[in-house]
């Protein structure tokens, strides 16, 4: 498995047009975050966990020339805004592209997208094949997909596990049976949003408290606000498996 990461950034603390603070000003590549998402590459399948609203922006960075399906965590705008543009893949491949999330989700797809799926659509619209999952294991063009339930605030939001990969963005609380599917995993990624308490995402501290408990071999933390300050800095205090993702990074599992 090769695991892309297309962008590790959020609409949560976005700064201003001409902000001065360290890290908008930084000429270090990895300070430079877009909002989140993973491209995963399973042998000839590949897959996107989330379509945020620079998804095409991602997708034409990383070459990324076939998709198989996109797997969604949650509604909010800056992980399903880029949706539209798998039209891309349906001329491509001629055909629907496969959406896996949960019914809530899906329910807020279909208002969102609304002519995407109106009953005379207009010629171009990105053709969506809804499948709902909820947390139990599902299969993926023969790849088993395990859900990892987190709570974002009071929102239920689903991570992805797959073989001794996790992932989970959007988090600020994981129940202990969703925590014993993760554990065994290789490689975990978790968000860590900024160094202050927020209401509904882990900050650095929290994040690395939830990384002991689980214990992979490597940790990636994601989904990060410019409040977190410049790559180089924090990273240079985390724990030896724990690392800061950026954008582009790849992982080879």
């Amino acid at each position: 498995m090769i695991v892309t990461f297309l962008g590790t950034g959020t609409s949560q603390g976005v700064p201003v047009i001409g902000c001065d603070c360290e890290v908008c000003c930084s000429l270090d590549f990895r300070d430079k975050r877009l909002r989140v998402s993973v491209h995963l590459q399973i042998g000839e399948k590949s897959f996107v966990i989330d379509t945020g609203p620079d998804f095409r922006q991602q997708a034409l960075r990383e070459r990324i020339r076939r998709l198989d399906a996109v797997l969604m965590t949650h509604e909010h705008k800056d992980h399903t805004a880029g949706l539209d543009d798998v039209r891309a893949y349906n001329f491509r491949q001629q055909r629907d592209m496969p959406v896996y999330a949960h019914h809530r989700v899906l329910e807020q797809l279909k208002r969102e997208f609304a002519y995407a799926f109106a009953e005379k659509k207009y010629p171009g619209v990105p053709r969506l094949q809804l499948h709902p999952i909820d947390n139990q294991p599902f299969d993926v063009e023969d790849v088993r997909i395990t859900p990892v339930e987190v709570m974002h605030h009071q929102l239920p939001v689903l991570g992805f596990r797959v073989g001794d990969f996790t992932y989970i963005t959007d988090a600020n609380f994981i129940a202990e049976p969703e925590l014993e599917k993760i554990r065994g995993s290789r490689v975990v990624v978790l968000n860590a949003l900024q160094l202050e308490s927020h209401i509904s995402h882990y900050t650095l501290t929290q994040a690395l408290d939830v990384l002991e408990k689980i214990g992979p071999e490597r940790a990636y933390l994601t989904h990060m606000s410019h409040r977190i300050g410049r790559h180089a800095a924090v990273e240079a205090e985390l724990p030896p498996n724990v690392r800061l993702a950026y954008d582009g990074l790849k992982l080879v599992l």
